[in-house]
């Protein structure tokens, strides 16, 4: 069966999308693509991913979840199986990572019906790419601290301020944009907004460069910006609420419909890399894969791979879940330093060739070990920090006093 149905069963539905992907993975990229979907930059770069994720849609390999009425394919249960095959077969990453994330899971909490019909389509389908505006150069894991200004005129808002680290924002229609709307209460004076970026009125987007030579961020700039009051989510003074909806999803609570897109890849692929690596770089006068300090290193993260494989299960039996947000906290802080340490791992590997930039033809692996290494930082800032990451899981999920 190569036709999607939305009445297969789930073994079905796994034979349905692993056909699929065999027979309709994309030619390569017209240009190098960078490590994840945040990171990317050109045109050309935007526009393979886009394609790439409008053939997954109509396919039925996103939004597999979602209800038909709101764009999605009516398949409850099938997204997680649809993710597992995506990442299996090593095709391209989805673009709009945020939008299907953290966007379509609060959109479908906190929407209402017209939001629901309004925007989820395009979200799903790429055609609308979305990015976040949460962190604010004084507002970053304090998120709490938000300056960014809308106030009330007649049937719109009125918005000034300024957003800071926003992926995807150069390329991004639309923007889930966190605001102040009240100074007379910290967390209930804070109201979130569906806002219009691309050619939007007011609003600027200036590209930031990273310890990489890469923009994927941005900062964006909102002055007397005019946001309709339907395109605020929820109710006024929730935006808190709403808020913690986005980050549990961004952090992992929510299996959502691009999560296998992400680009940071399957374990088990990771230590398969690096098992490569090591069997092709030189050691003295033998190789890496006979030093046995590094075969040590690479079977140490071998067995962590297979653990966070296995602690992944657990997040879909209820009964192990006895906190709802510690399996996403803890996820999201072990996997982060997870990617990290065997980036790591693999510049050590490499040695002194890993100085070699990824343009460089010398470089191993086409210098994605160093490029991983540098990128990982941003990712245990993402989301929350982690050491704002273990402070939650200590105060809120251990029960732990606040640290002084």
């Amino acid at each position: 069966m190569n036709t999607f149905d939305r009445k297969m069963e789930p073994q079905e539905f796994r034979a349905y999308a692993r056909k699929w992907l065999e027979e309709n993975a994309p030619p390569a990229p017209p240009e190098r693509l960078p490590i994840t979907p945040i990171e990317v930059m050109t045109v050309g770069q935007r526009d393979y991913l886009q394609d790439w994720q409008r053939k997954c849609y109509r396919a039925g390999l996103i939004g597999v979840d979602y209800p038909v009425e709101y764009g999605g394919h009516g398949q409850s249960g099938l997204q997680r199986i649809a993710n597992q095959e995506l990442e299996r077969s090593g095709v391209p990453y989805l673009l709009n990572i945020v939008g299907l994330n953290m966007v379509a899971p609060t959109i479908m909490k906190h929407g209402n019906e017209e939001q629901k019909r309004k925007f989820l389509p395009g979200c799903l389908s790429g055609e609308e790419i979305w990015c976040q505006g949460f962190s604010e150069p004084g507002a970053g894991s304090d998120l709490s601290n938000q300056r960014t200004m809308a106030v009330k005129d007649g049937d719109d808002w009125i918005v000034n301020g300024h957003k800071v680290w926003t992926s995807l924002g150069h390329f991004a229609k639309w923007m889930i944009l966190l605001t102040r709307t009240s100074n007379d209460h910290r967390y209930d004076g804070l109201t979130y907004f569906l806002c219009p970026i691309a050619g939007h009125p007011g609003v600027t987007v200036r590209p930031l460069i990273k310890l990489t030579g890469e923009t994927g961020f941005n900062e964006v700039l909102f002055e007397n910006v005019r946001i309709p009051d339907t395109n605020r989510l929820d109710e006024i003074g929730q935006g808190w609420a709403v808020a913690m909806t986005t980050l549990s999803a961004e952090r992992g609570a929510a299996e959502g419909a691009g999560s296998a897109g992400s680009g940071v890849g399957d374990p088990a692929a990771t230590i398969r890399k690096l098992i490569e690596l090591a069997r092709s770089t030189k050691r003295g006068e033998g190789l890496a894969a006979n030093d046995p300090v590094t075969r040590d290193a690479i079977v140490e993260r071998a067995i962590l791979a297979e653990g966070l494989r296995q602690s992944a299960k657990r997040s879909r039996v209820p009964a192990l879940c006895d906190h709802p947000m510690r399996l996403p906290l803890q996820t999201k802080l072990v996997v982060t330093e997870f990617d990290q340490e065997n980036a790591r791992l693999g510049v050590e590997i490499a040695g002194a060739h890993a100085t070699l930039y990824k343009l460089d033809p010398r470089a191993p692996s086409s210098g994605h070990w160093p490029l991983a290494y540098l990128n990982s930082f941003g990712n245990t800032i993402a989301a929350g920090t982690n050491e704002i990451q273990r402070n939650i899981l200590g105060e809120r999920v251990l029960g732990l006093p606040k640290s002084k």
